[in-house]
């Protein structure tokens, strides 16, 4: 069993979660406006794909990702042959899975969010002569933003915490891929429980920090 560190594992866990966190930002925001603002046939069932990585086994995501991003499936392969790009194994590839299964905590926060805002607030926007692109920017994003934030925190709490999908698609290479709960892992497996118990309290820690803080922010002021 190799030798399971401390700080690697903290800082690719930050790293990881960081950006994973980001790409969950971006394109759950984006997504949240167009299903909250448009409507269109199969939106409900939109909506539910993109929710299903909430309640789907990690190892099942995982799987989908290898069928997609994988050295034999759809995007891999091309990223593979054009541009020598190889996602499995890689911190990249840990990204991408921390990022899948955080995005349904962003994507459903800002639509209760966005659905949450006043529609006379955006109307009368329209009325003014703003785009759909100034409501949303200048109107719906900034009354809305209490209730991103608080799931964009959440979303990096599950980010940090990701297991399943994150060893399928990454694996559990010391120095190299292996996060938090991939170190938790393997420090149990190797009957190393000192160093378990301190990546435990570390994680424990951020978690519950995370929830107070987004709890905190999603309290209504009376």
């Amino acid at each position: 069993m190799p030798e399971v560190s401390f700080w690697f594992p903290l800082q690719l866990t930050l790293h990881v979660a960081s950006l994973a966190t980001l790409f969950a930002l971006v394109f759950g925001v984006l997504l949240a406006w167009v299903i909250h603002r448009f409507r269109f046939p199969g939106r409900d069932g939109l909506d539910a794909v993109l929710t299903l990585p909430m309640v789907l086994p990690p190892t099942v995501l995982g799987y989908y990702l290898l069928v997609v991003i994988g050295r034999n499936g759809m995007i891999g392969r091309w990223l593979e042959e054009s541009f020598g790009i190889t996602l499995m194994f890689t911190w990249q590839g840990a990204v991408i899975a921390s990022a899948v299964v955080a995005f349904p905590l962003v994507f459903k926060s800002a639509r209760a969010a966005l659905e949450n805002v006043g529609q006379k607030y955006e109307n009368a926007a329209r009325t003014l002569g703003c785009g759909e692109w100034q409501v949303f920017l200048r109107v719906s994003l900034p009354l809305a933003v209490r209730g991103i934030v608080a799931g964009t925190m959440l979303a990096f709490a599950r980010a940090m915490g990701e297991f399943g999908a994150t060893l399928m698609i990454a694996g559990n290479l010391p120095g190299r891929t292996q996060t938090l709960s991939l170190a938790v892992y393997s420090a149990v497996q190797a009957g190393n429980d000192s160093l378990a118990n301190q990546l435990v309290l570390v994680i424990s820690v951020v978690c519950v920090a995370i929830l107070w803080a987004a709890n905190r922010l999603v309290k209504p002021k009376w």
